[in-house]
């Protein structure tokens, strides 16, 4: 059984690691579509990178419900935690390195995603070791957290809120 969850998580982080590296240029290959725009990075805002993790987990999930509900009767609620706590883990690296550097590197950008995706997928394995959050009530709610993200980063790529987190730090601007 940890075997097996080894190999989905491995695979769920590879996964969302290639997707979400994809995803950060989909917009632009596909000239300013708006399908792209949906799911992917529509400017270099931290809002945007954090899409760029939330959607192929996203994808994934909906996924493996189907092939883990049953085996780990705690999926969605573990599923919702890992990924704010991924999600969170964006920002808080993005902004220590920045501050304490004063400035931002490509490959530090690169590397705080792998990094918030490896820490999602590790806290992910734990809690569905753990077995702690079954209940049915749980469940519902880690469906209707992941089903709001969607739609926050779905509405914000349109809508952004005009605060430090959806401003795209190279141009100033926000959303599209």
């Amino acid at each position: 059984m940890r075997k097996r969850l080894f190999l989905w998580e491995l695979a769920g982080f590879l996964w969302t690691a290639a997707l979400g590296t994809l995803l950060h240029f989909a917009y632009e290959w596909s000239g300013g579509s708006v399908a792209a725009a949906l799911v992917g990075a529509v400017n270099e805002s931290t809002w945007e990178h954090m899409k760029l993790l939330f959607v192929p987990l996203f994808l994934l999930s909906m996924g493996q419900v189907c092939f883990m509900g049953k085996t780990y009767p705690d999926f969605l609620a573990v599923r919702a935690v890992s990924t704010l706590t991924g999600l969170a883990l964006i920002p808080v690296l993005f902004y220590t390195y920045t501050g304490a550097w004063g400035q931002m590197r490509n490959w530090a950008n690169i590397a705080v995603f792998f990094l918030a995706a490896f820490g999602t997928f590790v806290l992910d394995a734990c809690l569905l070791r753990r077995n702690r959050l079954s209940s049915p009530w749980q469940q519902l709610l880690g469906l209707a957290v992941l089903w709001a993200l969607a739609f926050c980063f779905i509405w914000c790529t349109f809508r952004p809120v005009h605060l430090a987190l959806w401003q795209d730090p190279l141009t100033g601007r926000y959303g599209i």
